[in-house]
């Protein structure tokens, strides 16, 4: 891969620095491929709407969101050199290297195997804990390591030449979607479900990187806020996708050991495996682009996170993960990140981020109303008067009678507004009494659904689970990529330097561009078993041969990556025929129907 410059280190002339790479014009084009098809596949199918938000955050959005106090991963270091290291992943190699020792007993290994299968469900005592028990050592020196300590992951900066505005590179596209909600869901004429859509760059001041693109520091992101009514959360187009197999790894069979499910998403939804028709919808979504762009089936899961596991504005995630050579890798998420992000946000600005619904018959209901003494209020709150004043009237009525009674009991009430207290006296309230209130429209705070793909770990997966070998040569290598990803669709090919070919490569190559198909020009000296191997190892599918017969009869060959098989086709129609191959309208066996299989040249000089 870095021979053919899919990627490579960034500033290698330099030495290169860890976790940021660089992608070459292969791996540009196949991830270009890779974004195009997304954007197709969700936001054109699903009728979203896409953002593009700033990668510079001003840190009280991400204080708000609760990144600054909890986006953290935990560290140790070596205790001589002072080398960093990932608590976590550390304590994983160290128990896989005494898992495959000789010396090691079978209980032994049964104790370690269960530590391993739990290993993302520790916090930071439990992983220092098992870190002094199995005696791990730093893996570079043997030497001691420090105890662990939670390390903040994002990339701070200030904004601005004064340096008094604090910032950060965002962690996730997530929260552009959300502090824009309000426009997008007036965009969508006030109405939900909906779902935002963002794709960019992300950046994770990461502990240790390794794995190549698999964790890294500047990645590229495609994620999905899908909004919807918390106290409905079905699916419209649940029923399409009901029948999709997958294989999933649920938290409960995490903790007992249990096996993987293999069943359809409508099974899943049916057995509580999963809790909503949507959450089922997503997974099955997620499952369809991921085979569609070249991951294995038989090397795909989700996987469940367990409680500890769980991101700080999550309800429920499960990880679609593919097996590599470094093991399972998480390379989409899907959270169930309930109404956390709005509330917090509307708690931090004071502004409702709600959706409304009208009702066809009114609701009566008894509610608690508190009175404020205003002139109070401003003198005591100042410039925050507002935020206080909304975040009160915004209790629910269990919480505003918890405050009545401790007025009640102590003359004090402590209300949070954001990340800050503010001390409510007893003076401050005229009264906090029930009312009879009738509802027209009903007031809610929307869930969200979010997909979330890292593009780089995904691209990284079809590299290595479709590179292979062939049979008989194991000097002959290819990339099995799809034609609906693959960086060059087509390659032109003439038979010999025969100046009587040139004509017709140009008019083939032209006729491949005004089609849109990327195409690759190999007019080098060698045999031509040699050029097809060479388009083979960047996973060209096809190629088109142009030899005697094409200046004889105007016939081309196409031949097929896979099965390197052969047909004859007229120069006027291989165009539109590649074309449809490579947009799916025409599979490969349909095309041998229609057209003579090649075997061997008729023509000769």
């Amino acid at each position: 891969m870095k021979r053919r410059f899919f990627y490579g280190a960034s500033f290698a002339l330099y030495g290169g620095v860890a976790g940021l790479y660089d992608l070459g014009p292969a791996g540009c084009a196949l991830k270009a491929n890779m974004v195009n098809f997304w954007r197709n596949h969700f936001v054109v199918e699903e009728n979203m709407l896409e953002v593009e938000c700033t990668m510079l955050t001003p840190e009280y959005v991400l204080k708000a969101s609760g990144h600054v106090e909890r986006f953290a991963d935990v560290m140790v270091k070596d205790a001589k050199t002072g080398d960093c290291y990932r608590a976590d992943h550390l304590l994983e190699a160290h128990l896989e290297k005494a898992i495959e020792a000789k010396g090691t007993s079978a209980e032994k290994k049964e104790e370690m195997s269960a530590v391993l299968r739990q290993i993302d469900n520790y916090g930071i005592k439990e992983i220092g804990e098992l870190i002094q028990k199995y005696n791990c050592k730093a893996p570079s020196t043997g030497n001691d390591l420090t105890e662990p300590v939670e390390f903040n992951l994002m990339f701070g900066t200030s904004i601005g030449p004064t340096g008094l505005l604090r910032g950060f590179m965002r962690p996730e596209t997530a929260q552009g979607i959300f502090v824009n909600f309000k426009r997008l869901l007036e965009y969508n004429n006030d109405k939900i479900p909906f779902a935002g859509a963002q794709i960019g760059q992300s950046f994770r001041n990461e502990i240790s990187p390794r794995s190549g693109l698999l964790r890294v520091r500047e990645f590229c992101q495609a994620e999905i806020e899908h909004f919807l009514d918390p106290a409905d959360k079905s699916h419209p187009k649940f029923k399409l996708i009901r029948d999709v197999n997958v294989t999933m790894y649920s938290a409960d069979a995490q903790t007992e050991g249990k096996p993987l499910l293999h069943l359809t998403i409508g099974d899943a939804l049916a057995q509580g495996v999963i809790q909503s028709e949507t959450m089922g919808y997503f997974l099955a979504r997620i499952h369809q682009y991921l085979t569609a762009v070249g991951i294995p089936q038989d090397k795909l899961r989700f996987r469940q996170h367990m409680g500890n596991e769980m991101a700080h504005y999550a309800c429920d995630c499960w990880d679609a993960e593919c097996k590599t050579s470094y093991g399972w890798v998480e390379i989409v998420g899907c959270a169930d990140r309930s109404c956390f992000d709005l509330n917090a946000h509307a708690a931090a600005t004071s502004t409702k981020l709600i959706a409304q619904q009208k009702l066809e018959t009114p609701i009566t209901r008894d509610v608690l109303e508190v009175t404020i003494k205003k002139a109070v209020f401003g003198k005591a709150f100042k410039k925050q008067s507002g935020a206080v004043t909304s975040v009160l009237h915004a209790l629910s009525d269990e919480e505003k009678q918890k405050m009545k009674e401790a007025l009640d009991a102590s003359d004090t009430y402590k209300l949070k507004v954001g990340e800050e207290s503010y001390e409510i006296s007893a003076d401050m309230i005229a009264d906090v009494k029930q009312v009879t209130k009738t509802e027209h429209v009903r007031e809610y705070v929307p869930s969200v659904i979010e997909p979330s793909f890292g593009i780089g770990r995904i691209l990284y997966c079809i590299l290595e689970t479709n590179f292979k070998v062939r049979e008989n040569d194991d000097k002959r290598t290819w990339l099995d990529l799809p034609p609906l990803i693959a960086p060059t669709k087509c390659s032109v090919l003439p038979l010999s330097n025969n100046t009587a070919f040139d004509p017709y490569i140009e008019r083939l190559s032209a006729d491949l561009r005004k089609l849109g198909i990327p195409n690759k020009v190999d007019d080098s000296s060698g045999a031509i078993g040699r050029r097809y191997a060479r388009t083979d190892e960047i996973g060209i599918p096809f190629g088109i041969t142009v030899d005697f017969d094409t200046v004889k009869l105007e016939t081309v060959t196409v031949r097929e990556r896979n099965t390197c098989s052969q047909i004859r086709v007229p120069l006027a129609e291989v165009a539109q025929l590649v074309h449809k191959l490579c947009s799916d309208q025409l599979t490969w066996d349909q095309a041998k129907e229609s057209y003579p299989e090649f075997t061997s040249q008729q023509t000769i000089e």
